[in-house]
């Protein structure tokens, strides 16, 4: 069938010549595909396709593959987020924890060396805890977990285990009120322990937790270190207890008198648990024979007995 100047003939255009056309595209398609399979004769044609190719597909797989690594990188962000701020939050758990263990260590040691002070000094004391402190600026005073409940007095001595602290002022059924050695209305007995010297220790006026020794005679001999210690005037205080160490020494303004300046000896300002000394019964009655473990027994009641004299011809 003949075609007009202007038409085109297709592949699948009706007519012999075009289905004889297709026959022999489909036979040599079958050909080549029959000899690739069995010789491989296009397998480097198909390599060298392939690397032309491959960075088609590359460019159309490239948003895909964007929009997988920016959602792993926001993944990856978020974990790497939570996972330090897991860290973080263990890392302030621990630390607090080391500091706990820190306070109670030093809590342990302040409480064995009161121990230690109650079983070497030998006197009859009752183991406080600091309740309270008073905030007052011109009083130095805190606040005790024992009261008249728990047999504590007015005047009572307190110590903790490097010297005396203060003295009970005020009880509570259940609390005490203790002024400390530092406070302005407070004041002392002391020797000075290198050379005898007795004065008083008052309360520093200008509330800097020091202890001021006034009125010391320009003869006197204090020094800088000399230890201060309780010289049982006054029947408040036991003789004997550490109270402060001298850390300053001038003339007044008169010149005729030193005034002194100390550090306590207890810790003033650091101490969490005291002791509260009691009056010891004093003993009455005829001392007791000391008895010697070594003798065989019998021995001292023989030895108690009155020789009886000899008889006599």
């Amino acid at each position: 069938m003949a075609l007009a100047p202007g038409d085109n003939a297709t592949l699948f255009s009706a007519g012999a010549a075009s289905t004889l056309r297709l026959i022999v595209y489909l036979a040599a398609a079958a050909v080549l595909m029959i000899l690739d399979h069995r010789g491989h004769y296009l397998e480097a044609v198909r390599g060298h396709a392939s690397l032309l190719i491959e960075p088609l597909y590359r460019l159309a797989a490239l948003p895909a593959d964007a929009a997988r690594a920016t959602r792993t990188a926001v993944a990856s962000q978020s974990a790497l987020a939570a996972e330090n701020r897991e860290l973080r939050e263990a890392l302030l758990l621990a630390q607090a924890r080391l500091n706990r263990a820190g306070a109670l260590a030093a809590q342990n040691e302040r409480l064995q060396d009161l121990l230690e002070a109650q079983k070497s000094l030998g006197l009859s004391v009752q183991m406080a805890s600091l309740l309270d402190i008073d905030i007052d600026p011109a009083r130095r005073r805190i606040v005790i977990n024992r009261g008249a409940q728990q047999g504590v007095s007015v005047g009572q001595p307190v110590i903790d285990a490097s010297g005396i602290m203060g003295q009970v002022v005020e009880v509570l059924p259940n609390t005490a009120v203790v002024m400390l050695l530092t406070d302005p209305n407070h004041a002392i007995p002391v020797t000075i322990e290198r050379t005898g010297l007795r004065t008083i220790a008052y309360g520093d006026k200008d509330a800097r937790d020091l202890l001021e020794l006034s009125n010391i005679p320009t003869s006197a001999d204090v020094k800088i270190g000399d230890k201060l210690i309780s010289s049982g005037l006054g029947g408040r205080f036991p003789a004997g207890f550490p109270v402060g160490e001298i850390r300053d020494v001038r003339n007044d303004d008169t010149g005729m008198f030193a005034t002194a300046l100390a550090t306590p000896a207890a810790a003033i300002s650091r101490s969490s648990e005291v002791l509260l000394l009691h009056d010891l019964p004093q003993p009455y009655g005829p001392v007791q024979p000391q008895v010697d473990a070594s003798a065989p027994p019998g021995a001292d009641a023989a030895s108690s007995e009155p020789a009886q004299p000899e008889p006599t011809p």
